[in-house]
């Protein structure tokens, strides 16, 4: 499983020009699963990405939490994170989740992070997302399930 992380001032996500999501001050998450993933590791994922101290405290540290600066979450699946270009210059996706599986994981997710984070905002799983993204600092981190 990987978590493309991004700080975010401000983020959205729509479909066919509807908004389906959005955050003001949090997280815009990107999100990949692939056939080994498990609830486990989900768990492991979100409690990971929820508790990342990542936002700056009074002295400009950045010591301080989702939770700390009353955040919120965007999270969007993106299979595309699985992509494998070892060979030519077209992506191969087989490293990726089965869609029933994954999109199953992907709601979990979701739902898991609302034990974490109040207000959990989301993409639509398989959908032509549109993504709009204020990324603050820049500051971006990814989270990937087989180093944790």
């Amino acid at each position: 499983m990987k978590f493309v992380i991004q700080r975010a001032n401000k983020a959205s996500v729509s479909v066919e020009e509807e908004v389906l999501g959005q955050t003001e001050k949090g997280f815009m998450v990107l999100i990949g699963i692939s056939d080994q993933d498990t609830k486990e590791i989900a768990d492991k994922m979100v409690k990971k990405m929820t508790g990342l101290r990542i936002f700056e405290d009074e002295d400009g540290k950045t010591n301080l939490s989702l939770g700390d600066v009353g955040g919120s979450l965007l999270l969007i699946s993106q299979f595309t994170l699985y992509a494998n270009c070892k060979k030519g210059y077209r992506p191969s996706f087989i490293e990726a989740g089965k869609p029933q599986m994954a999109e199953e994981l992907y709601e979990y997710i979701i739902e898991k992070s609302k034990e974490y984070v109040p207000d959990v905002q989301r993409g639509k799983f398989g959908a032509d997302m549109k993504v709009s993204l204020v990324n603050d600092g820049p500051f971006t981190i990814v989270l990937d399930s087989e180093q944790l």
